[in-house]
């Protein structure tokens, strides 16, 4: 069998922690966040985790 390339775009966006969690940045922070409350913007520094097949999507392109 060959091995599997990484997906480098990827494993840029995401990580993987030590218990096999994938873990991604918070979406809507990029813009227009004059408009968005303090407490919305420490929201969306908070890693958020990825579930259900989008996660194990994510694990085979990370090669794992």
């Amino acid at each position: 069998m060959p091995k599997v390339k990484t997906r480098k775009i990827v494993a840029k966006r995401f990580k993987i922690t030590k218990t096999g969690k994938i873990l991604r940045r918070a979406q809507n922070m990029r813009h227009l966040r004059r408009r968005k409350s303090k407490r919305q913007i420490r929201a969306y520094r908070v890693p958020k985790q990825v579930t259900g097949k989008m996660a194990k999507k994510i694990r085979t392109m990370l090669g794992r």
